[in-house]
Parts: C-alpha cells; sequence; structure tokens
C-alpha cells in the first residue's frame, strides 16, 4: 500500500465540478484581478472568521509583511517569533526592517511560551502560531502583550477554522495571517493569503499597501507592493470555504483514530491537543526519539512522512548567531517530530496500515 502525506489530489476529485464551474465563471468574466470574486471571498471569509474585515493577498508571508507594515512595527523594533516554524515567520518581520527575537516554545502545544521571556523596550510585536492547527494559549499571550504593550500579530496560516474558548484563532489579536498554500486546510491552487482584523483602519492601509500604495485611480499615498490574491484564486477558495468545516471535522476523526491506535506505544507521543482548544490537524505531528529510524522503517512501509521543522529557525543560516542562548524544547523537539500522513479522505484500512507499520516499525 502506498499512503502519500497529504492527499490533495483526492479532495480536488471530491469537488471536481464545482471547481470547473467556478474558474469557467472567471475565464467568461474576463476580469482576474481586484474584482468581484475577491470582494465575495473577502466577504464571506471575514463572516467565517468573525472578524469585521479580510484583505487577500498574494501569500501569507506578505500577510505578515503588510500586517507588520500597516502596524508602524519597522526598524528598530524587535518583535517575538516562536523558533519552530515555518521561516516566513521570521522572514515577514525582516523585510518589514525589524528584528525577529527567537522565543522558545511549549514542549506540548508546539506552540510560543511567553512565561519566561523578558521583552526589551525595543519590543513592539509577538507572533504566535497556531502550529499544525494546534491554537496557541491565547488568554497567556493577550495578557503578556497587554502587559507590555504588543501588537498580537496571529500566524494563522496551518489553523483556518480552529478555535480557542469558541472563538475562530484568526479573530483573536490585532491580525490573523492566513496562507492559502495549496496544502493548507484552506488551500488555493497556487499561492495565496489573507489578513483578518477588525479594525477598519488597518485593513484600509493593507488595501493600500497591497496594490502600490494606492487609495484611488492613480493616487499613490505611500511606496507599496504588488500582493493581490487574483480572481481565479478567490473563486477556487470561496468553493472550499463552503467545505472547510466538513474537511476539518473528517482531519480530527483521523486524528482520534491515530491517538486511539498509537495509544499503548511507550515510544510514540501522539499530539496535546489543549482543553480549550479545537485542533484542526493540518499535520498529525507525532514526537518519538529514533525519528529518522522510524521514518526509514515507514518509507519502507510505502508510507510518505515529512518532519516539520527539522531546524529551527534560529539555527537556520539565515538566522544563526541571531539567538545569544540555547532555545532547549524548540531544539529538542525538531530531533524527535514526524509528521503521519493526514488529510480528510483517508480511509479507516489506511490508518490501520499506518498504526501497524508503526507498531511493526518499533518494535524492530
Amino acid at each position: 500500500m502506498k499512503i502519500p502525506l497529504i492527499g490533495l489530489e483526492r479532495q480536488i476529485r471530491s469537488i471536481k465540478d464545482e471547481l470547473n464551474r467556478a474558474v469557467s465563471r472567471v475565464i467568461e468574466e474576463s476580469w482576474f484581478v481586484l474584482g468581484g470574486n475577491l470582494e465575495r471571498f473577502e466577504k464571506e471569509f471575514a463572516e467565517y472568521c468573525g472578524t469585521k474585515f479580510a484583505v487577500g493577498m498574494a501569500s501569507g508571508t506578505d500577510a505578515l509583511l503588510l500586517s507588520l507594515k500597516a502596524l508602524d512595527v519597522g526598524p528598530g523594533d524587535e518583535v517575538l517569533v516562536p523558533c519552530n516554524t515555518f521561516i516566513g515567520t521570521a522572514e515577514a518581520v525582516t523585510h518589514a526592517g525589524a528584528t525577529p527575537v527567537f522565543v522558545d516554545v511549549d514542549p506540548r502545544t508546539y506552540d510560543i511560551d511567553v512565561s519566561e521571556v523578558k521583552p526589551t523596550a525595543k519590543a513592539k510585536a509577538v507572533i504566535p502560531v497556531h502550529l499544525y492547527g494546534q491554537p496557541a494559549d491565547m488568554d497567556a499571550i493577550r495578557e503578556f502583550a497587554e502587559r507590555h504593550d504588543l501588537f498580537v500579530i496571529g500566524d494563522v496560516a496551518q489553523a483556518h477554522g480552529a478555535t480557542y474558548k469558541g472563538q475562530k484563532v484568526g479573530s483573536i489579536g490585532d491580525v490573523g495571517c492566513f496562507s492559502f498554500y495549496p496544502t493548507k486546510p484552506l488551500g488555493a491552487m497556487g499561492d495565496g493569503g489573507l489578513v483578518a482584523t477588525n479594525e477598519e483602519e488597518v485593513a484600509e492601509k493593507i488595501r493600500q499597501l497591497r496594490n502600490h500604495g494606492r487609495a484611488e485611480l492613480n493616487v499613490h499615498l505611500m511606496p507599496g507592493y504588488t500582493s493581490r490574491l487574483d480572481e481565479m484564486q478567490a473563486a477556487i477558495l470561496s468553493v472550499k470555504l463552503r467545505h472547510l468545516d466538513e474537511w476539518n471535522s473528517k482531519r480530527r476523526e483521523v486524528a482520534g483514530k491515530y491517538d486511539k491506535l498509537l495509544g499503548d506505544l511507550v515510544q510514540v507521543q501522539t499530539p496535546y491537543c489543549i482543553p480549550s482548544a479545537e485542533h484542526v490537524y493540518y499535520l498529525y505531528v507525532v514526537r518519538v526519539s529514533n525519528r529518522d529510524l522510524l521514518r526509514v522503517r515507514l518509507f519502507d512501509f510505502g508510507i510518505e512522512t515529512s518532519v516539520h521543522y527539522p531546524t529551527p529557525i534560529h539555527l537556520q543560516p539565515a538566522y544563526r548567531g541571531s539567538c545569544p542562548h540555547q532555545l532547549r524544547n524548540g531544539e529538542k523537539i525538531a530531533k524527535e517530530i514526524l509528521s503521519l500522513p493526514m488529510f480528510a479522505e483517508l480511509t479507516d484500512e489506511e490508518i490501520m496500515y499506518v498504526s501497524d507499520a508503526v507498531h511493526k516499525s518499533c518494535k524492530l
């Protein structure tokens, strides 16, 4: 049996007719940038997320960058960033002209841990990352941010639809930044991103920044960017948004089955979910001390796995030397995490096959 890590083609097949109709309409209209499809999707996503505004753009990294710019975070400022996440979180800070300050992560949730952080006077924002689909502890983060007068910029690139105490995570904080990379819980057929916020002034400034700083035709208030979510992707995302809650529910069912089947293995630590949150399991990430060996053995069984992420950002060549001390949890976690196949269309037979393969591999 061959089992992919993310069976995207199965998802696409299940809604192929809906997608074809949406794409055909865009072609017939022949309006491809900043048109009705984007306006409609932004309205739908804001309603889904529980915010007043949503602004689509070219990528999740741009969503972070333009949010930082709109909040006037830049040269001379510091931004707290978890060490164990995709490098795009830190890149956005760097490109805004600010300095990323890497923070260790909670060993259970892998999300940013602010309990031991003492920010300097230069700190202006904190970026909690809802990693793998697990909401960060937003009460602790918001209390910390209020105490130190920091903006809260949520990186929700992996947690579309996840909730914290009944509230969508993208609506908690000053802004929520989403990626629509194809493999994400809500993925486009190409790149895309979005900022969700309740702040009208912030939303308007981001709209201007994404389109060359333009307020109206031939009137540019500031140097801006070319970062627009195109009409084709907006139409595709509108179709997929209608299915997101169902897909997330099925991913949670898959995770529950994995939890039960792998729960008897002392060598494997299954994902933790904080009681006040609803995880969406963008990835199903286990921890094992012999991660690399297990990965090789699962490959022999025909099971695709991955590691998200094998090197903490502060140890990447791009940022090496930026952190003067060891971040123990993040560095230890990076050596043990392993992403098993996870998508809504996984069958019971495939889940059992993966579980059996993990059991057999751990006993070898």
